[in-house]
């Protein structure tokens, strides 16, 4: 291990002690924000602590076991090095863990998310094709045991969705799903066509961190515009009879948010003032890492087919995500919700810029 990251390790081991006695004063437990604070980076240091702990107990134990191989019995000599080959391999094991214990925590990772999913261009293909991704995502919140919750959908003529809009709420959904963010283009035979020709069609997906509660964006009223209107669609007589549906217009920026799933004019507006909040916190993520020089991971593009993320190939029954280079042949797998051998490889290859970017290699 690189003595500078020994030394980082053995100052996080340092605040983790530190935090331990500020959390017993009394002034901190009297300042209810503090204390949360504090408890949240106790709870995150305490693996690092624990782990650079196992490390330090290796090591000593790895010097015991040198000592051991140098021994002039043979039999000494045998254990030491089957015991060296053991520890080492904790060790490095351990070393893996640490280095990603270094890198900085995303306030958002263990928060909900809003998914947002468009159809780009192809006409009702990419319709149809925005129903299948939004169904994928569902079914795989339910291998997560997450909610979904529809807010607004607007549906294609022949099927699936021009627009859908849902809140996804699930200890750490926004880890797992903040890199879906971006085009995602299929090529498969619609159904209408005759001649069995491949069409490419492409759907925009946006991944938006949900604001904590401690972390909302502050809005003034004068800054906004509401409107109710009657809700359109499925939903029996009640949607037709009330003006159950709202729209929120945030006149500095221009974003405009409706919501008509609920019957309750009340819910509907709560819903759209959550969905606003995670735009604009979005939109000032976007705005500070533009002025550092950083590209958006999150960017969804314009929807065109010669932009992707991913391409889904019906055809050859394969997935492609061209970020990271990485060929599934298990389409209806994933199509089904098993998304799991993308999004570890994606989140691994983030945490790998992560750790160059600090200078650490794994």
């Amino acid at each position: 291990m690189k003595e500078s990251i020994r030394e980082k390790l053995g100052l996080l081991t340092e605040r983790h002690e530190e935090i331990e006695h500020l959390l017993s004063d009394p002034a901190t437990i009297a300042d209810q924000d503090r204390f949360r604070d504090l408890s949240r980076e106790y709870a995150r240091l305490g693996a690092v602590t624990r782990d650079f702990a196992a490390w330090r107990a290796l090591e000593q134990d790895i010097e015991a076991a040198e000592e051991l191989r140098t021994s002039d019995d043979p039999e000494l000599k045998a254990l030491g090095e089957e015991e060296l080959e053991s520890l080492t391999g904790q060790q490095l094991a351990l070393e893996h863990a640490l280095s990603r214990h270094l890198i900085p925590d995303d306030p958002d990772d263990e928060g909900n998310l809003f998914l947002e999913i468009r159809a780009g261009t192809g006409g009702d293909e990419a319709a149809l094709f925005a129903g299948d991704l939004f169904r994928m995502y569902c079914r795989f919140a339910e291998r997560q045991r997450w909610q979904v919750e529809v807010l607004s959908s607007n549906e294609g003529e022949h099927g699936g969705f021009r627009e859908v809009i849902s809140r996804v709420a699930g200890t750490g959904a926004y880890a797992k799903l903040k890199f879906e963010s971006g085009a995602h283009r299929v090529q498969r035979v619609p159904e209408t066509e005759a001649q069995g020709r491949i069409h490419t069609s492409a759907c925009t997906v946006a991944v938006l961190p949900e604001p904590a509660e401690v972390d909302q964006v502050e809005i003034g009223a004068k800054d906004l515009r509401i409107d109710t209107f009657r809700a359109s669609g499925a939903g029996g007589q009640h949607v037709n009879k009330t003006d159950s549906a709202v729209r929120i217009t945030h006149l500095p920026s221009g974003i405009v948010i409706e919501c008509q799933d609920e019957r309750s004019q009340l819910k509907n507006r709560t819903r759209a003032m959550g969905l606003l909040r995670a735009r604009l916190k979005d939109a000032e993520i976007a705005r500070r890492e533009s002025e550092t020089a950083a590209k958006r991971r999150s960017l969804v593009g314009t929807g065109d087919r010669s932009e992707r993320i991913r391409t889904y190939n019906f055809p050859q029954g394969r997935v492609t995500d061209h970020r990271i280079n990485l060929t599934l042949y298990k389409l209806d797998e994933i199509l089904a919700g098993d998304l799991d051998g993308i999004v570890g490889p994606l989140s691994d290859e983030f945490q790998a810029e992560q750790l160059a970017d600090l200078g650490i290699a794994e």
